[in-house]
């Protein structure tokens, strides 16, 4: 079951008053607002924003401090004990007074400064994530009533569902009977310490319910950061605790957990999608000798083995004694020695020697170098079609003397094939002159708009180029027939996939007098594998983004860096498939930030020695995660963690490789981070200009990076421009 958190979330539900002096401000607010669908008002004074407020429900307020007839203040605490929810806008830095708002039902200051416009249209955002927060729970498990109603009021207005607990035994019992997101735990509590309790029940908090914890303590030590990030802690908060910082750190580890909780959801999916290609298909996987290594119970069902009876064995146990080797020679010659699909139709053998006939598609699975990984064949029983035609052909053989009989079994023969198949029929100009009722009903064309027009005008998708096609007419125009894949796109502009026989009809004198394409419609099977390849590049992206999460770098980080990554693949000559595996594989460059701690992570400021060797282990880290994938988008990963660090000269990390022992895909990661990074803001620096960026990337050409993808970068830069200003932060 797949959740889906605030789905319903509709902005014509709420209602925003906007309490602004300035017109030009509020008419930019008004506008953005509306364009989103939410109900607008407008005041530019206290009073006008008091009669509003009477008359009206209303759900939030942007709300300027300095109006003309008061502070904005005032207005905060009448509004106190109410629903209202306000968002402040000043140009005002007071703490302490933005402490005792944020009691009072305020939910964020907006300074007006140079980046306010940007800071204003994310309020939206905010807005969904806080009706959002209706769906999380908080634990505060804490022995102090004056810290627990702080924290309700506070955490309450931002719409999450606070459960409060005294004591540990009070917290278990909360934890086994609730689903809970986030839990702030105190560490000095009354007989057992909240460290303790973690340890104690670590199994069920941390691995099983995955709760976020949060420490709340006055006192800390190094032996304790240490001991309390071991263990799986997300943060500490030391007691007196400032309220925003306790709002930010709730809501970015809320944020956290719903990124976890949408990966666990893709996963899920995916393994519906699996279920549903076992459940319509007789599957199975081989590994590069031919021996089984996977079967699906539809697989069992038709052959009569058990699943331990096959696996292990060689794929032809089930291979049937009348079927020609040739058929099997060219097979392996397709998938292993051309590395390409193949597509036939088989007769096996069951268990107990009866046979079955199935319409089957087998595809070898590459890694990133090309290299054979597995096969795995989809499979459909066309059984009593092949009986069928065995009946028939044998009804011909014993009536061949008797020219009525003939011609009445061919009849019988060619509706079989027409009820069962979508039949197309061209001449030898490649002009349609016949389709059956089933090519119409699948095109949407009818008779007269169809026949008479040139095979082109069914349009063949971009996958089938040009040579696929000139090599399929130079089979036929040889008297050879053609199996393969063919795709067209039909009259609703929608992509069909079909498997396909193209047999050349000859005549007497051996004269090709026309073409005949029988087809079976594949079209849900590829859309199945196309969902399972989306939904595994989404996992790897969302993987990506939690590394660049841990660090406080945005999710476009990770977009600006795929498509720099790409783009200088493909000028560097690597091909289609090459260029898109490193596009999916290169967000996860940073994964193993997930194993730095967050003080290391986020220092404002320069990393002494030690705190560097700790930092320098991310790519070790990155690559031990992926590394024992055989998926060859992670296997790409695994080489971006681990290589995009490493410098042409040999003096980067971890290995400190040099040149082109350097992998492709490391080399180009390397540009594309370091050019993103030095133009953003990080928490220990701020974003190099242009000049600066272009001076060092200059300098460190043949030092740290690939001279030639340097030399690409500046012969492209536009370019590269064009995309950080598209994936803007």
């Amino acid at each position: 079951m797949i959740n889906s958190n605030c789905s319903n979330f509709n902005p014509i539900n709420y209602n925003i008053l906007m309490v602004e002096d300035s017109k030009s401000l509020i008419k930019i607010l008004n506008t953005s607002f509306k364009s989103l669908g939410f109900n607008t008002f407008l005041a530019m004074t206290l009073q006008e924003a008091r009669e509003i407020i009477k008359i009206n429900k209303i759900d939030y307020i942007i709300l300027d401090i300095n109006l003309p007839d008061g502070s904005g203040y005032d207005l905060i605490k009448e509004l106190s004990t109410t629903l209202i929810k306000i968002i402040v806008l000043t140009s005002q830095t007071d703490s302490q007074l933005k402490e005792v708002s944020y009691q009072k039902g305020v939910m964020d200051f907006i300074n007006k400064d140079k980046n306010f416009l940007y800071k204003i249209s994310e309020i939206p955002q905010l807005i969904k994530q806080i009706e959002k927060n209706r769906f999380k729970t908080v634990l505060v498990v804490d022995d102090s009533f004056v810290v627990r109603e702080q924290i309700k009021s506070i955490l309450s207005n931002r719409n999450y569902n606070l459960i409060e607990a005294i004591n540990t035994n009070e917290a278990l019992n909360k934890i086994s009977t609730n689903k809970i997101d986030l839990m702030l735990l105190d560490l000095e509590l009354e007989g057992l310490s909240g460290y303790d309790f973690l340890v104690k029940n670590k199994k069920l908090i941390l691995d099983e319910q995955k709760i976020k914890v949060v420490f709340i303590t006055g006192n800390i030590s190094s032996n304790f950061i240490r001991d309390a990030f071991r263990l799986g802690v997300k943060d500490i908060i030391k007691k007196p605790y400032a309220i925003e910082e306790l709002i930010l750190k709730t809501d970015l580890f809320i944020n956290d957990k719903d990124v976890e909780d949408e990966m666990i959801c893709s996963k899920q999916l995916l393994e519906q999608y699996k279920n549903t290609v076992d459940r319509s298909s007789i599957v199975s996987k081989a590994d590069f000798k031919g021996n089984i290594t996977y079967v699906n119970e539809a697989f069992c069902k038709i052959s009569g083995y058990k699943e331990e009876e096959l696996i292990g064995k060689p794929h032809n146990i089930v291979r049937h004694p009348d079927m020609d080797s040739s058929v099997f020679k060219e097979m392996w010659h397709t998938i292993k020695d051309l590395k390409q699909p193949w597509s036939g139709i088989v007769k096996n053998r069951k268990k107990d020697g009866n046979f079955y006939w199935v319409q089957t598609i087998i595809n070898p699975i590459l890694d990133e170098n090309g290299n054979i990984l597995e096969f795995i064949g989809i499979r459909t029983d066309i059984t009593e079609i092949e009986k069928t035609k065995e009946y028939l052909k044998d009804q011909y053989d014993i009536s061949q003397n008797n020219f009525q009989e003939v011609m009445n079994l061919s009849k019988l023969y060619e509706n079989a094939i027409e009820k069962s198949n979508i039949i197309l029929r061209l001449n030898t100009n490649k002009i349609i002159t016949y389709a059956n009722e089933e090519f119409y009903k699948i095109s949407g064309f009818t008779k007269e708009e169809l026949v008479g027009k040139n095979y082109y005008y069914i349009r063949n998708v971009s996958s089938n180029d040009d040579s696929y096609i000139l090599k399929m007419w130079e089979e036929l125009s040889n008297g050879n027939i053609w199996k393969g894949q063919i795709s067209n796109i039909f009259k609703d502009g929608k992509t069909h996939h079909f498997i396909a026989i193209v047999v050349p009809i000859i005549n007497l004198n051996g004269e090709i007098i026309e073409y005949m394409s029988i087809r079976k419609e594949i079209t849900e099977v590829i859309k199945l594998h196309e969902e399972l390849e989306d939904t595994q590049r989404e996992i790897i992206y969302k993987m990506g983004e939690i590394g660049e999460s841990r660090s406080n770098e945005t999710g476009n980080h990770v977009k600006r860096v795929a498509n720099y990554s790409k783009l200088l693949a493909t000028l560097y000559g690597l091909n289609e498939k090459e260029c898109d595996i490193l596009f999916t594989a290169s967000p996860m460059h940073d994964i193993g930030k997930v194993g730095i701690p967050d003080a290391i992570l986020n220092k404002a400021g320069k990393l002494d020695d030690d705190e560097w060797k700790i930092m320098r282990k991310h790519c070790v880290i990155g690559y031990n995660i992926l590394k024992n994938s055989k998926r060859e988008i992670l296997k790409a990963a695994a080489i971006v963690a681990m290589e995009h660090h490493e410098k042409w000269d040999g003096t980067g990390y971890p290995r400190k490789i040099k040149e082109k022992e350097i992998h492709i895909y490391g080399r180009i990661t390397a540009i594309a981070d370091v050019f993103d990074a030095l133009g953003s803001d990080r928490c220990y620096k701020k974003a190099w200009e242009d000049e600066e960026i272009f001076e060092l990337l200059k300098e460190q050409k043949a030092k740290h990076f690939d001279p030639e993808l340097v030399d690409l970068f500046f012969e492209n830069i536009d370019k590269f421009i064009e995309i950080r200003d598209r994936y803007k932060d």
